[in-house]
């Protein structure tokens, strides 16, 4: 079968594109899936370049092309990362085959792939595309309860926009418990999980102020931003210190303390990203005399997925695809990718 092989840490050099794979194995509790199309994420990136590692402290456009000097193999789940691996968090197909302990009935369906997969316990977890074999391949084999039927209209790359994106912001909104009528600030929301973020919040029928370029304003507000501020805005300046009830970041980097300073007391932040910077500046004043909650997010809740599809399959949410590419060009995808210059997910077509 066809597919990329990311064979170490480093440039665009590290993606090998081969047609001469093996169709994966499946075990028993297992679905075979003809993948037609998969997104492209930060976290493939990130991956690549080594920006994972304890020993990276810059932003996720650093090296971006070439690597980074002095990353090492621990991944983002603390283990040695290991080569060769299909990367991929993001795929929609068709099951093709299953194993002995899955219904045969499934052969056919159209599914999602829940992209982190849980183990015996909460924090027992693999993920797609890292730990296990991802999307970026003809094929790929995935624990069956993690293959969610989809009954959709929408288009397979379309679908493909959703798993990692959606599933990383629809987590995020139900740890930090985002309920109708509050004020949430949602930075990075031109990516694919700040598109994601804004939609999703607004479903939930928030308040959304949005941060992000000028020139992608007007996208941002059509898909349900009350208002749009600039990435590099006054924060206080424009709100004060007691306005947002919830702050959705991705960001990280120099604005990690004004958004707790306009937080109100007892609000609560989430984060599952850091493009700009993953070591940042805490006033621990600022922290406990707020009451405030900051939340890590990363492992899905259980229902957060099996709500997405419902999501999906009533139409409340929209993709935003904003290009595609073939899993071939997989460089030019990443390259396009890195240049920002997109509202939304770049997806590859099977």
């Amino acid at each position: 079968m066809r597919a990329v092989l990311l064979t170490g840490h480093g440039g665009y050099d590290k993606l090998d594109f081969r047609d001469d794979v093996l169709v994966p194995s499946s075990g028993p509790n297992d679905v075979l899936i003809r993948v037609a199309a998969a997104g492209v994420n930060n976290t493939d990136i990130n991956t690549r370049i080594g920006w994972y590692s304890k020993a990276v402290a810059e932003a996720t456009d650093v090296g971006a092309a070439s690597g980074i000097a002095g990353a090492q193999d621990d991944g983002w789940s603390g283990a040695a990362f290991q080569f060769p691996r299909i990367q991929g968090a993001d795929a929609c197909g068709r099951i093709v085959a299953v194993g002995d302990n899955v219904n045969p009935a499934r052969i056919g369906e159209r599914v999602l792939v829940e992209p982190v997969f849980r183990g015996a316990s909460t924090f027992d977890i693999l993920y797609f595309g890292s730990e296990v074999d991802g999307g970026f391949a003809d094929y790929t084999s995935v624990p069956s309860m993690h293959a969610h039927q989809v009954n959709s209209e929408l288009s397979d790359v379309e679908l493909a926009s959703f798993p990692c994106a959606y599933g990383t912001a629809e987590n995020i909104l139900t740890r930090i418990d985002l309920q109708a009528g509050e004020h949430v600030l949602i930075t990075g929301a031109s990516g694919g999980v700040g598109c994601a973020a804004v939609q999703l919040a607004k479903r939930r029928g928030a308040e959304v102020t949005a941060m992000a370029a000028d020139a992608k304003a007007e996208i941002v507000r059509s898909l349900g931003a009350s208002r749009v501020v600039p990435r590099d805005a006054d924060l206080e300046a424009l709100f004060g210190q007691e306005y947002f009830d919830a702050a959705l970041d991705i960001v990280g980097g120099s604005q990690f303390g004004a958004i707790l300073n306009v937080l109100k007391r007892g609000g609560r932040y989430g984060v599952s990203g850091a493009i700009s910077g993953p070591i940042v500046d805490l006033d621990l004043r600022t922290l406990y005399l707020k009451d405030l909650r900051l939340i890590g997010c990363t492992v899905l809740e259980p229902d957060v997925f099996p709500n997405l599809v419902s999501y999906i399959e009533r139409g409340e949410i929209q993709p935003v695809v904003a290009a595609t590419y073939d899993l071939s060009d997989i460089v030019k995808a990443q390259e396009a990718f890195l240049m920002k210059q997109h509202v939304g997910k770049i997806v590859l077509s099977l």
